[in-house]
């Protein structure tokens, strides 16, 4: 009996997350194909081995990483992060850090077109979801062979990154319905967007990822009024939904609210307060708040590295349970 209890307790040890060595994570940077557009610049953090953490300085954000530094594990469980709008990989460091530490694989791309260097893409959500879908493709099958259990993939999205998401897990949004929104709304974040951007001769690609996700995060998703009844069915999957109760980017009911109902189970759903739209974003460093003060707010009564503590954990807890073998 012992020996079965002994047998039993090695394979359930073998299929749950390998916690990072000694805090240590690993870290790369990759560029990935993506069929005749532009290729796609991701980091990935991981758990690795072998290798000694250093400071390293990722933008304004600073973190001890093992860079190119051996895998430890296999079949791990893979983590994908869609940012925002206008953002790069470095929008959710913080988080990254914490699943990496906690046993997953972390992909993260800077969206081309669409980042802190290049706005010229910003209204081709298309785009957003074929690099999306190409990023998890290359670090399934191509980055570390092996690394990661393709039937253990969650995926993380904020503002424009859960649309993202939405559309990546099999959402089907109404587009019809952003002309009406933005008649009543001009002043909306996505209206002023879209009335600036030249308009395209015909209506952006959506991709659907082929790969199956198990749980989503979705933090202040934009363009949810375009997920109507029925149009999420297929997201049968845990989800875990974010509203920042004090957002003024993307207001309610209009966003949150719609992708809350649409969905066939309900999420898991938390609702912060005190909390604005950037605070889903990594708490800043000195030199960034200097630069880009209209992210960095500090409102009084509200302190957003206390609230990252509890959002990460929030985020590794839901994950394990959903992406468990």
């Amino acid at each position: 009996m012992r020996l079965f209890q002994a047998v039993v307790l090695f394979f359930l040890a073998a299929c749950l997350p390998a916690r990072a060595e000694n805090g240590i994570v690993g870290f790369v940077v990759i560029v990935v194909p993506n069929g005749t557009a532009p290729p796609v610049e991701a980091a990935v953090w991981y758990p690795a081995e072998g290798a000694t953490p250093r400071a390293t300085r990722l933008d304004f954000f600073s973190q001890d990483l093992a860079r190119d530094a051996p895998l430890r594990g296999r079949n791990l469980p893979l983590i994908i992060i869609s940012h925002g709008s206008g953002s790069s990989f470095t929008c959710h460091v913080d988080m990254a850090l914490t699943l990496a530490k906690a046993g997953f694989v972390v992909a993260v791309p800077t969206h081309t077109g669409d980042n802190t260097r290049d706005r010229s893409g910003a209204a081709d959500l298309g785009a957003r979801t074929r690099q999306f879908a190409a990023v998890i493709e290359h670090v399934v099958d191509h980055w570390n062979p092996g690394a990661v259990d393709p039937n253990r993939i969650g995926a993380f999205g904020y503002s424009a990154g859960s649309f993202t998401v939405l559309v990546a897990a099999g959402g089907t949004p109404d587009r019809s319905r952003v002309a009406a929104h933005c008649a009543d709304h001009p002043t909306f974040f996505e209206c002023r967007l879209l009335a600036g951007a030249t308009p395209s001769a015909a209506p952006p690609v959506l991709t659907r990822t082929p790969r199956a996700f198990r749980a989503l995060v979705l933090a202040a998703p934009a363009l949810g009024y375009t997920f109507g009844p029925g149009l999420l069915a297929e997201l049968t999957m845990p989800v875990q939904l974010w509203q920042a109760e004090q957002d003024a980017v993307l207001p309610k009911p209009y966003y949150v609210e719609p992708v809350r109902s649409a969905l066939p189970r309900p999420p898991e759903f938390h609702s912060v307060p005190g909390a604005g739209h950037f605070d889903f974003m990594a708490p800043c460093p000195e030199g960034l708040a200097r630069v880009a003060p209209a992210i960095c707010e500090n409102r009084p009564g509200f302190n957003r590295a206390v609230f990252h503590a509890r959002f990460n954990a929030e985020i590794v807890r839901f994950m394990t349970d959903a992406l468990r073998p």
